[in-house]
């Protein structure tokens, strides 16, 4: 009898330990997805860029004087969410670029991964879909990385400040990647209607669905 309390206790003292480096190593995976989280969050100041536009000349934030602010948004030609994204983004940039918040769109991939988002193409593909906004080219995929970017398409609110263009929000447009007839949340827009009225957005940050960008 006591051999088999004596079993027992040494079952419950491993039990215990295989707990603890469950826990440690949770500890560990949690810290190294905070350490490897990268780009803006809610709050900082994103700086600002200059990317060549298809119509072959360079485009910045600073070149829009009178803007309330800007949305960013990272897409590109062969996903199939950014393509069923398109007729949403020129609606979007329709609507409140006359409210003071225009939409900048940003190629981040590499075209020699997939050539199909080659800067050419990207001209083809902005005059078939009648772009209503600027369709720039990541050169050298400098500035996706400065935002966190990690799909296509992903999109940042940023708000005109003293102190900068101020990231309002972060992630996806809505809450149907791909069919824009069950969409019943619009984050993009509901965040914008928040700014506009002087207040933050109610929802800041949801997850951007996509495709993962090509490096």
């Amino acid at each position: 009898m006591k051999y088999l309390s004596l079993l027992f206790c040494l079952f419950l003292f491993a039990a215990c330990g295989n707990n603890d480096e469950t826990h440690n190593d949770h500890k560990k995976e949690a810290h190294g997805e905070e350490a490897a989280k990268t780009g803006y969050s809610i709050g900082d100041v994103a700086t600002d860029f200059s990317l060549m536009n298809i119509d072959d000349k360079m485009v910045s934030m600073a070149d829009y004087p009178d803007a309330k602010g800007f949305i960013i948004c990272f897409t590109c030609n062969h996903c199939p969410f950014s393509i069923a994204n398109e007729d949403r983004l020129i609606a979007i940039d329709k609507k409140y670029k006359a409210l003071g918040y225009p939409l900048i769109a940003i190629n981040p991939n590499n075209p020699e991964i997939n050539e199909e988002d080659s800067f050419e193409l990207m001209k083809v593909r902005a005059a078939e879909k009648g772009f209503t906004f600027p369709y720039l080219f990541d050169d050298g995929q400098k500035i996706f990385p400065q935002y966190g970017a990690t799909k296509t398409p992903h999109m940042y609110i940023l708000q005109k400040t003293d102190a900068g263009n101020v990231v309002k929000y972060i992630g996806a447009i809505d809450d149907s990647a791909k069919d824009e007839t069950e969409v019943k949340e619009k984050y993009l827009e509901n965040a914008l209607d928040d700014l506009l009225a002087g207040n933050d957005p109610k929802v800041a940050e949801t997850k951007a669905i996509g495709c993962g960008i090509k490096q």
